[in-house]
Protein backbone atom coordinates (compact mmCIF):
# COMPACT_ATOMS: atom_id res chain seq x y z
CA UNK A 1 0.00 0.00 0.00
CA UNK A 2 1.35 3.41 -0.93
CA UNK A 3 2.34 6.17 1.48
CA UNK A 4 -0.54 8.32 0.24
CA UNK A 5 -3.21 5.76 1.09
CA UNK A 6 -6.51 7.63 1.68
CA UNK A 7 -7.21 5.39 4.68
CA UNK A 8 -4.10 6.78 6.38
CA UNK A 9 -5.26 10.31 5.66
CA UNK A 10 -8.70 9.62 7.09
CA UNK A 11 -7.28 8.05 10.24
CA UNK A 12 -4.88 10.96 10.71
CA UNK A 13 -7.73 13.42 10.39
CA UNK A 14 -9.94 11.52 12.83
CA UNK A 15 -7.47 10.68 15.59
CA UNK A 16 -8.07 13.81 17.63
CA UNK A 17 -11.84 13.58 17.54
CA UNK A 18 -14.10 12.08 20.16
CA UNK A 19 -13.93 8.29 19.81
CA UNK A 20 -17.65 8.08 19.16
CA UNK A 21 -17.32 10.49 16.25
CA UNK A 22 -14.31 8.75 14.72
CA UNK A 23 -16.12 7.43 11.68
CA UNK A 24 -13.85 6.06 9.01
CA UNK A 25 -15.66 6.89 5.78
CA UNK A 26 -13.99 4.46 3.41
CA UNK A 27 -11.27 1.89 3.08
CA UNK A 28 -9.13 1.80 -0.02
CA UNK A 29 -7.99 -1.80 0.15
CA UNK A 30 -9.91 -4.45 -1.78
CA UNK A 31 -9.86 -7.65 0.25
CA UNK A 32 -9.92 -10.54 -2.22
CA UNK A 33 -13.67 -11.03 -2.37
CA UNK A 34 -16.46 -8.63 -3.13
CA UNK A 35 -18.56 -7.64 -0.15
CA UNK A 36 -22.26 -7.08 0.12
CA UNK A 37 -23.78 -3.69 -0.50
CA UNK A 38 -24.27 -0.99 2.11
CA UNK A 39 -26.58 -1.70 5.01
CA UNK A 40 -29.47 0.70 5.48
CA UNK A 41 -29.27 0.09 9.22
CA UNK A 42 -25.75 1.49 9.39
CA UNK A 43 -25.82 4.66 7.31
CA UNK A 44 -22.90 5.85 5.22
CA UNK A 45 -21.87 9.48 4.91
CA UNK A 46 -24.54 11.68 3.26
CA UNK A 47 -24.29 11.70 -0.53
CA UNK A 48 -25.18 15.39 -0.72
CA UNK A 49 -21.95 17.40 -0.14
CA UNK A 50 -23.81 20.22 1.60
CA UNK A 51 -25.56 17.85 4.00
CA UNK A 52 -22.29 16.06 4.64
CA UNK A 53 -20.59 19.38 5.39
CA UNK A 54 -23.38 20.37 7.80
CA UNK A 55 -23.21 17.01 9.56
CA UNK A 56 -19.45 17.35 9.96
CA UNK A 57 -19.96 20.77 11.50
CA UNK A 58 -22.35 19.27 14.05
CA UNK A 59 -19.90 16.43 14.74
CA UNK A 60 -17.11 18.94 15.20
CA UNK A 61 -19.15 20.95 17.70
CA UNK A 62 -20.10 17.81 19.61
CA UNK A 63 -16.44 16.76 19.66
CA UNK A 64 -15.55 19.86 21.70
CA UNK A 65 -17.56 18.42 24.60
CA UNK A 66 -16.60 15.80 27.14
CA UNK A 67 -16.47 12.39 25.55
CA UNK A 68 -18.23 9.38 27.00
CA UNK A 69 -15.20 8.28 28.99
CA UNK A 70 -15.15 11.49 31.03
CA UNK A 71 -18.00 11.68 33.49
CA UNK A 72 -19.29 13.81 36.34
CA UNK A 73 -21.92 11.51 37.89
CA UNK A 74 -25.02 13.68 37.98
CA UNK A 75 -28.29 14.17 36.15
CA UNK A 76 -28.43 17.86 37.05
CA UNK A 77 -27.32 19.11 33.64
CA UNK A 78 -29.58 16.85 31.60
CA UNK A 79 -32.47 17.64 33.95
CA UNK A 80 -31.89 21.35 33.39
CA UNK A 81 -31.88 20.78 29.62
CA UNK A 82 -35.11 18.79 29.76
CA UNK A 83 -36.68 21.55 31.84
CA UNK A 84 -35.93 24.32 29.34
CA UNK A 85 -37.04 22.05 26.48
CA UNK A 86 -40.41 21.49 28.18
CA UNK A 87 -39.71 17.93 29.36
CA UNK A 88 -40.14 16.19 25.97
CA UNK A 89 -39.31 12.83 27.59
CA UNK A 90 -42.62 13.00 29.48
CA UNK A 91 -44.69 13.01 26.29
CA UNK A 92 -44.45 9.28 25.59
CA UNK A 93 -44.12 6.04 27.60
CA UNK A 94 -40.74 4.34 27.63
CA UNK A 95 -38.89 1.08 28.13
CA UNK A 96 -35.53 1.66 29.83
CA UNK A 97 -32.72 -0.87 29.37
CA UNK A 98 -29.60 -1.31 31.47
CA UNK A 99 -27.15 -4.17 32.11
CA UNK A 100 -23.59 -5.02 31.08
CA UNK A 101 -23.99 -6.95 27.83
CA UNK A 102 -26.79 -7.43 25.31
CA UNK A 103 -28.47 -4.04 25.72
CA UNK A 104 -28.40 -2.96 22.08
CA UNK A 105 -29.51 -6.31 20.67
CA UNK A 106 -32.33 -6.46 23.23
CA UNK A 107 -33.35 -2.91 22.38
CA UNK A 108 -33.51 -3.79 18.69
CA UNK A 109 -35.70 -6.81 19.43
CA UNK A 110 -38.04 -4.75 21.62
CA UNK A 111 -38.25 -2.14 18.90
CA UNK A 112 -39.06 -4.78 16.26
CA UNK A 113 -41.81 -6.29 18.40
CA UNK A 114 -43.43 -2.95 19.17
CA UNK A 115 -43.26 -1.97 15.51
CA UNK A 116 -44.88 -5.25 14.46
CA UNK A 117 -47.79 -4.36 16.74
CA UNK A 118 -48.13 -1.07 14.83
CA UNK A 119 -46.66 1.28 17.40
CA UNK A 120 -44.40 4.09 16.31
CA UNK A 121 -41.08 3.63 18.06
CA UNK A 122 -38.09 5.74 18.96
CA UNK A 123 -34.89 3.92 19.90
CA UNK A 124 -31.82 5.44 21.55
CA UNK A 125 -28.73 3.21 21.79
CA UNK A 126 -24.97 3.58 22.13
CA UNK A 127 -22.28 3.45 21.05
CA UNK A 128 -22.70 3.55 17.29
CA UNK A 129 -20.99 1.20 14.84
CA UNK A 130 -20.22 3.69 12.06
CA UNK A 131 -22.34 6.84 12.11
CA UNK A 132 -23.45 8.93 15.07
CA UNK A 133 -26.91 9.12 13.48
CA UNK A 134 -27.40 5.40 14.27
CA UNK A 135 -27.96 6.26 17.92
CA UNK A 136 -31.37 7.85 17.31
CA UNK A 137 -33.87 5.72 15.39
CA UNK A 138 -37.48 6.23 14.42
CA UNK A 139 -39.65 3.34 13.23
CA UNK A 140 -36.66 1.01 13.19
CA UNK A 141 -34.32 3.12 11.08
CA UNK A 142 -31.65 5.68 12.00
CA UNK A 143 -32.82 9.24 11.56
CA UNK A 144 -31.55 10.92 8.41
CA UNK A 145 -28.51 13.17 8.50
CA UNK A 146 -30.83 16.08 7.68
CA UNK A 147 -33.08 15.33 10.64
CA UNK A 148 -30.08 14.83 12.93
CA UNK A 149 -28.73 18.25 11.93
CA UNK A 150 -32.15 19.89 12.30
CA UNK A 151 -32.67 18.38 15.76
CA UNK A 152 -29.26 19.60 16.89
CA UNK A 153 -29.91 23.11 15.61
CA UNK A 154 -33.31 23.14 17.31
CA UNK A 155 -31.94 22.38 20.77
CA UNK A 156 -28.59 24.17 20.42
CA UNK A 157 -29.79 27.51 21.92
CA UNK A 158 -31.16 25.66 24.95
CA UNK A 159 -27.96 23.64 25.29
CA UNK A 160 -25.95 26.86 25.34
CA UNK A 161 -28.35 28.30 27.93
CA UNK A 162 -27.80 25.33 30.23
CA UNK A 163 -24.03 25.40 29.61
CA UNK A 164 -23.95 28.97 30.89
CA UNK A 165 -25.78 28.05 34.10
CA UNK A 166 -23.90 24.85 35.06
CA UNK A 167 -20.49 24.24 36.58
CA UNK A 168 -19.66 21.94 33.66
CA UNK A 169 -20.93 22.10 30.09
CA UNK A 170 -23.26 19.39 28.88
CA UNK A 171 -21.28 16.37 27.66
CA UNK A 172 -21.37 14.75 24.23
CA UNK A 173 -23.67 12.01 25.52
CA UNK A 174 -25.94 14.44 27.37
CA UNK A 175 -26.49 16.54 24.24
CA UNK A 176 -27.24 13.44 22.19
CA UNK A 177 -29.68 12.25 24.84
CA UNK A 178 -31.44 15.60 24.72
CA UNK A 179 -31.58 15.36 20.94
CA UNK A 180 -33.09 11.87 21.10
CA UNK A 181 -35.79 12.83 23.57
CA UNK A 182 -36.64 15.94 21.56
CA UNK A 183 -36.74 13.99 18.27
CA UNK A 184 -39.04 11.38 19.79
CA UNK A 185 -41.44 14.06 21.03
CA UNK A 186 -41.37 15.82 17.69
CA UNK A 187 -42.08 12.63 15.68
CA UNK A 188 -44.16 11.88 17.85
CA UNK A 189 -43.50 8.30 18.95
CA UNK A 190 -45.88 5.96 20.74
CA UNK A 191 -43.08 4.49 22.85
CA UNK A 192 -39.36 5.10 23.36
CA UNK A 193 -36.87 2.27 23.77
CA UNK A 194 -33.90 3.73 25.63
CA UNK A 195 -30.54 2.11 26.41
CA UNK A 196 -28.44 3.61 29.18
CA UNK A 197 -24.98 4.85 28.31
CA UNK A 198 -23.36 3.64 31.53
CA UNK A 199 -24.76 2.54 34.87
CA UNK A 200 -28.25 3.77 35.59
CA UNK A 201 -28.76 6.07 38.57
CA UNK A 202 -26.73 8.98 37.23
CA UNK A 203 -26.84 8.07 33.54
CA UNK A 204 -28.06 10.92 31.34
CA UNK A 205 -30.94 8.80 30.05
CA UNK A 206 -32.32 8.46 33.57
CA UNK A 207 -34.59 11.50 33.37
CA UNK A 208 -37.29 9.20 32.05
CA UNK A 209 -39.56 7.09 34.23
CA UNK A 210 -39.67 3.86 32.29
CA UNK A 211 -42.98 2.00 32.46
CA UNK A 212 -40.81 -1.10 31.98
CA UNK A 213 -37.24 -1.40 33.26
CA UNK A 214 -35.08 -4.09 31.68
CA UNK A 215 -31.85 -5.34 33.24
CA UNK A 216 -29.74 -7.52 30.94
CA UNK A 217 -27.02 -9.73 32.49
CA UNK A 218 -24.70 -7.84 34.82
CA UNK A 219 -20.99 -8.57 34.82
CA UNK A 220 -17.79 -6.69 35.60
CA UNK A 221 -17.18 -3.72 33.30
CA UNK A 222 -16.42 -0.04 33.96
CA UNK A 223 -15.44 -1.15 37.46
CA UNK A 224 -13.63 2.14 38.08
CA UNK A 225 -16.96 3.96 37.81
CA UNK A 226 -19.67 1.45 38.68
CA UNK A 227 -18.17 -0.77 41.37
CA UNK A 228 -15.92 -3.79 41.69
CA UNK A 229 -18.55 -6.47 42.30
CA UNK A 230 -21.77 -7.43 40.50
CA UNK A 231 -23.71 -6.27 43.57
CA UNK A 232 -22.12 -2.81 43.53
CA UNK A 233 -22.73 -2.51 39.79
CA UNK A 234 -26.33 -3.63 40.26
CA UNK A 235 -26.77 -0.86 42.81
CA UNK A 236 -25.98 1.71 40.12
CA UNK A 237 -27.93 0.01 37.35
CA UNK A 238 -30.95 -0.45 39.59
CA UNK A 239 -31.45 3.31 39.42
CA UNK A 240 -33.56 2.82 36.29
CA UNK A 241 -36.22 0.98 38.33
CA UNK A 242 -38.91 3.55 39.06
CA UNK A 243 -41.98 3.69 41.26
CA UNK A 244 -44.64 1.21 40.17
CA UNK A 245 -42.73 0.01 37.11
CA UNK A 246 -42.47 -3.54 35.82
CA UNK A 247 -38.93 -4.93 36.00
CA UNK A 248 -37.74 -7.57 33.56
CA UNK A 249 -34.66 -9.28 34.97
CA UNK A 250 -32.40 -11.39 32.79
CA UNK A 251 -30.44 -14.14 34.54
CA UNK A 252 -28.15 -12.44 37.06
CA UNK A 253 -25.39 -13.31 39.51
CA UNK A 254 -27.02 -14.03 42.87
CA UNK A 255 -25.63 -10.94 44.61
CA UNK A 256 -26.72 -8.67 41.75
CA UNK A 257 -30.21 -10.19 41.73
CA UNK A 258 -30.58 -9.58 45.46
CA UNK A 259 -29.75 -5.90 45.07
CA UNK A 260 -32.15 -5.47 42.14
CA UNK A 261 -34.99 -7.27 43.91
CA UNK A 262 -34.51 -5.13 47.02
CA UNK A 263 -34.70 -1.99 44.87
CA UNK A 264 -37.90 -3.25 43.22
CA UNK A 265 -39.51 -3.82 46.62
CA UNK A 266 -38.54 -0.31 47.75
CA UNK A 267 -40.35 1.32 44.83
CA UNK A 268 -43.28 -1.12 44.68
CA UNK A 269 -42.23 -2.42 41.26
CA UNK A 270 -43.45 -5.71 39.81
CA UNK A 271 -40.67 -8.16 38.92
CA UNK A 272 -40.48 -10.85 36.25
CA UNK A 273 -37.37 -13.05 36.37
CA UNK A 274 -35.83 -15.06 33.58
CA UNK A 275 -35.95 -18.74 34.47
CA UNK A 276 -39.03 -18.29 36.63
CA UNK A 277 -41.70 -16.07 35.06
CA UNK A 278 -40.27 -16.25 31.52
CA UNK A 279 -37.37 -17.79 29.63
CA UNK A 280 -36.04 -19.92 26.79
CA UNK A 281 -37.82 -23.29 26.58
CA UNK A 282 -35.90 -24.76 23.65
CA UNK A 283 -33.54 -23.72 20.90
CA UNK A 284 -31.83 -25.32 17.95
CA UNK A 285 -29.37 -24.04 15.39
CA UNK A 286 -30.95 -23.08 12.07
CA UNK A 287 -29.62 -21.71 8.82
CA UNK A 288 -28.63 -18.10 9.45
CA UNK A 289 -29.65 -18.16 13.09
CA UNK A 290 -31.73 -20.34 15.40
CA UNK A 291 -35.23 -21.63 16.06
CA UNK A 292 -36.43 -20.93 19.59
CA UNK A 293 -39.42 -21.62 21.77
CA UNK A 294 -39.92 -18.86 24.31
CA UNK A 295 -42.03 -18.80 27.44
CA UNK A 296 -43.41 -15.36 28.02
CA UNK A 297 -45.56 -13.83 30.72
CA UNK A 298 -48.65 -14.94 28.82
CA UNK A 299 -47.65 -18.42 27.72
CA UNK A 300 -45.44 -20.21 25.20
CA UNK A 301 -44.39 -18.93 21.78
CA UNK A 302 -43.18 -21.97 19.81
CA UNK A 303 -40.91 -22.17 16.76
CA UNK A 304 -39.81 -18.54 16.58
CA UNK A 305 -37.04 -18.00 14.03
CA UNK A 306 -34.31 -15.63 15.21
CA UNK A 307 -31.74 -14.66 12.56
CA UNK A 308 -28.99 -14.13 15.14
CA UNK A 309 -26.42 -16.59 16.44
CA UNK A 310 -25.74 -17.76 19.96
CA UNK A 311 -27.52 -18.81 23.14
CA UNK A 312 -27.11 -15.28 24.47
CA UNK A 313 -29.29 -13.91 21.65
CA UNK A 314 -32.01 -16.43 22.49
CA UNK A 315 -31.93 -15.17 26.07
CA UNK A 316 -32.01 -11.58 24.80
CA UNK A 317 -35.09 -12.53 22.79
CA UNK A 318 -36.82 -13.93 25.89
CA UNK A 319 -36.07 -10.72 27.78
CA UNK A 320 -37.30 -8.56 24.90
CA UNK A 321 -40.52 -10.55 24.57
CA UNK A 322 -41.24 -10.30 28.31
CA UNK A 323 -40.57 -6.55 28.21
CA UNK A 324 -43.06 -6.01 25.39
CA UNK A 325 -45.62 -8.27 27.05
CA UNK A 326 -45.23 -6.22 30.23
CA UNK A 327 -45.64 -3.00 28.25
CA UNK A 328 -48.93 -4.32 26.85
CA UNK A 329 -50.06 -5.51 30.28
CA UNK A 330 -49.77 -9.24 29.58
CA UNK A 331 -49.70 -11.10 32.87
CA UNK A 332 -51.26 -8.16 34.69
CA UNK A 333 -54.21 -6.49 32.96
CA UNK A 334 -54.61 -9.29 30.40
CA UNK A 335 -54.04 -13.02 30.51
CA UNK A 336 -53.77 -13.94 26.84
CA UNK A 337 -50.36 -13.89 25.11
CA UNK A 338 -49.39 -11.67 22.24
CA UNK A 339 -50.37 -12.79 18.73
CA UNK A 340 -47.94 -15.57 17.80
CA UNK A 341 -47.74 -14.78 14.08
CA UNK A 342 -46.93 -11.15 14.82
CA UNK A 343 -44.23 -12.16 17.29
CA UNK A 344 -42.72 -14.57 14.76
CA UNK A 345 -42.76 -11.95 12.03
CA UNK A 346 -41.06 -9.41 14.29
CA UNK A 347 -38.24 -11.68 15.44
CA UNK A 348 -37.61 -12.94 11.90
CA UNK A 349 -36.85 -9.37 10.84
CA UNK A 350 -34.42 -8.57 13.68
CA UNK A 351 -30.84 -7.64 12.92
CA UNK A 352 -27.98 -6.44 15.08
CA UNK A 353 -25.03 -5.05 13.09
CA UNK A 354 -21.64 -5.88 14.51
CA UNK A 355 -22.98 -8.74 16.63
CA UNK A 356 -21.70 -11.99 15.09
CA UNK A 357 -22.40 -10.39 11.72
CA UNK A 358 -21.11 -12.21 8.64
CA UNK A 359 -19.80 -9.61 6.17
CA UNK A 360 -17.75 -11.74 3.74
CA UNK A 361 -17.41 -15.28 2.47
CA UNK A 362 -14.38 -17.25 1.20
CA UNK A 363 -13.07 -17.00 3.80
CA UNK A 364 -15.94 -16.16 6.11
CA UNK A 365 -15.36 -12.91 8.01
CA UNK A 366 -17.44 -12.32 11.13
CA UNK A 367 -17.65 -9.09 13.12
CA UNK A 368 -18.50 -9.00 16.81
CA UNK A 369 -18.31 -6.02 19.14
CA UNK A 370 -17.41 -8.01 22.29
CA UNK A 371 -15.22 -5.72 24.41
CA UNK A 372 -15.16 -7.33 27.86
CA UNK A 373 -14.53 -10.88 29.13
CA UNK A 374 -18.21 -11.71 29.65
CA UNK A 375 -19.08 -10.61 26.12
CA UNK A 376 -16.10 -12.49 24.71
CA UNK A 377 -17.10 -15.71 26.44
CA UNK A 378 -20.61 -15.74 24.99
CA UNK A 379 -19.24 -14.81 21.57
CA UNK A 380 -16.70 -17.66 21.72
CA UNK A 381 -19.46 -20.12 22.65
CA UNK A 382 -21.70 -18.84 19.86
CA UNK A 383 -18.96 -19.08 17.24
CA UNK A 384 -18.35 -22.71 18.16
CA UNK A 385 -22.04 -23.48 17.88
CA UNK A 386 -22.96 -21.54 14.75
CA UNK A 387 -19.88 -21.92 12.54
CA UNK A 388 -17.90 -24.98 11.50
CA UNK A 389 -14.50 -23.33 11.21
CA UNK A 390 -11.52 -25.65 10.82
CA UNK A 391 -9.21 -22.70 11.42
CA UNK A 392 -10.33 -19.40 12.99
CA UNK A 393 -8.10 -16.34 13.02
CA UNK A 394 -8.82 -13.48 15.39
CA UNK A 395 -8.32 -9.80 14.62
CA UNK A 396 -8.37 -7.94 17.92
CA UNK A 397 -8.23 -4.19 18.49
CA UNK A 398 -9.21 -3.17 22.02
CA UNK A 399 -9.55 -0.08 24.15
CA UNK A 400 -6.89 0.56 26.76
CA UNK A 401 -9.42 0.96 29.58
CA UNK A 402 -10.80 -2.59 29.25
CA UNK A 403 -9.85 -5.95 30.78
CA UNK A 404 -7.90 -6.94 27.69
CA UNK A 405 -6.26 -9.99 29.24
CA UNK A 406 -9.65 -11.41 30.22
CA UNK A 407 -10.95 -10.72 26.71
CA UNK A 408 -8.02 -12.53 25.08
CA UNK A 409 -8.23 -15.46 27.50
CA UNK A 410 -11.89 -15.95 26.54
CA UNK A 411 -10.96 -16.18 22.86
CA UNK A 412 -7.79 -18.25 23.26
CA UNK A 413 -9.51 -21.66 22.94
CA UNK A 414 -11.12 -20.81 19.59
CA UNK A 415 -8.39 -18.79 17.84
CA UNK A 416 -5.73 -20.74 15.96
CA UNK A 417 -3.81 -17.48 15.72
CA UNK A 418 -4.52 -13.84 16.55
CA UNK A 419 -3.59 -10.67 14.69
CA UNK A 420 -3.46 -7.75 17.09
CA UNK A 421 -4.09 -4.26 15.79
CA UNK A 422 -5.53 -0.92 16.87
CA UNK A 423 -8.35 1.31 15.72
CA UNK A 424 -8.18 5.06 15.14
CA UNK A 425 -9.59 6.07 18.53
CA UNK A 426 -7.33 7.78 21.03
CA UNK A 427 -8.69 5.22 23.51
CA UNK A 428 -7.23 2.34 21.51
CA UNK A 429 -4.58 0.20 23.19
CA UNK A 430 -1.26 0.42 21.37
CA UNK A 431 -0.81 -2.63 19.14
CA UNK A 432 2.58 -3.49 20.63
CA UNK A 433 1.20 -3.23 24.16
CA UNK A 434 -1.73 -5.45 23.20
CA UNK A 435 0.70 -7.89 21.53
CA UNK A 436 2.71 -8.24 24.73
CA UNK A 437 -0.40 -9.38 26.58
CA UNK A 438 -1.47 -11.60 23.67
CA UNK A 439 1.92 -13.38 23.67
CA UNK A 440 1.44 -14.21 27.35
CA UNK A 441 -1.99 -15.66 26.60
CA UNK A 442 -1.42 -17.34 23.20
CA UNK A 443 2.34 -17.84 23.02
CA UNK A 444 4.68 -16.06 20.65
CA UNK A 445 4.07 -18.31 17.63
CA UNK A 446 0.32 -17.64 17.56
CA UNK A 447 0.52 -13.82 17.65
CA UNK A 448 1.05 -11.45 14.73
CA UNK A 449 1.18 -7.64 15.05
CA UNK A 450 -0.27 -5.35 12.37
CA UNK A 451 -0.84 -1.83 13.78
CA UNK A 452 -2.96 -0.78 10.80
CA UNK A 453 -6.39 -2.39 10.60
CA UNK A 454 -6.37 -2.90 6.79
CA UNK A 455 -3.09 -4.79 7.11
CA UNK A 456 -4.45 -6.81 10.01
CA UNK A 457 -7.48 -7.87 7.97
CA UNK A 458 -5.31 -8.85 5.03
CA UNK A 459 -2.95 -10.82 7.26
CA UNK A 460 -5.84 -12.63 8.92
CA UNK A 461 -7.34 -13.62 5.58
CA UNK A 462 -3.98 -15.02 4.49
CA UNK A 463 -3.69 -17.02 7.71
CA UNK A 464 -7.25 -18.32 7.40
CA UNK A 465 -6.51 -19.64 3.91
CA UNK A 466 -3.28 -21.44 4.85
CA UNK A 467 -2.80 -25.16 4.31
CA UNK A 468 -5.52 -25.30 1.69
CA UNK A 469 -8.29 -24.67 4.20
CA UNK A 470 -10.03 -22.29 1.84
CA UNK A 471 -13.54 -23.34 2.75
CA UNK A 472 -13.02 -24.05 6.45
CA UNK A 473 -11.04 -21.01 7.52
CA UNK A 474 -12.60 -17.95 9.07
CA UNK A 475 -11.79 -14.56 10.56
CA UNK A 476 -13.39 -12.99 13.64
CA UNK A 477 -12.86 -9.25 14.09
CA UNK A 478 -13.53 -8.17 17.66
CA UNK A 479 -12.39 -6.28 20.77
CA UNK A 480 -14.17 -2.95 20.34
CA UNK A 481 -17.24 -1.41 18.72
CA UNK A 482 -14.90 1.07 17.02
CA UNK A 483 -12.69 -1.68 15.61
CA UNK A 484 -15.78 -3.46 14.28
CA UNK A 485 -17.18 -0.25 12.79
CA UNK A 486 -13.96 0.56 10.97
CA UNK A 487 -13.59 -3.03 9.74
CA UNK A 488 -17.18 -2.93 8.53
CA UNK A 489 -16.41 0.04 6.32
CA UNK A 490 -13.19 -1.48 5.02
CA UNK A 491 -15.10 -4.60 4.10
CA UNK A 492 -17.67 -2.71 2.07
CA UNK A 493 -20.58 -2.56 4.53
CA UNK A 494 -21.71 1.06 4.49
Amino acid sequence: MSDSDPFDEIVAAETDRDPDLAVIEAGSRTLRTQGAGPSAEVPARPADPEVDKALREVETELATRWGETKLEPSVSRISALMDVLGDPQRSYPSIHITGTNGKTSTARMIEALLGAFELRTGRYTSPHVQSVTERISLDGAPISAERFIETYQDIKPYVEMVDAQQEYRLSFFEVLTGMAYAAFADAPVDVAVVEVGMGGSWDATNVIDGDVAVVTPIDLDHTDRLGETPAEIAGEKGGVIKQGATVILAQQPVDAAQVLLKKAVEVDATVAREGLEFGVVARQVAVGGQLVTLRGLGGEYPEVYLPLHGAHQAHNAAVALAAVEAFFGVGAQRAEPLDLDTVRKAFAAVSSPGRLEVVRRSPTIVLDAAHNPAGARVTADAVGEAFDFSRLIGVVGASGDKNVRGLLEAFEPIFAEVVVTQNSSHRAMDADELAAIAVEVFGDERVQVEPRLPDALEAAITLAEEEGEFTGGGVLVTGSVITVGEARLLLGKG
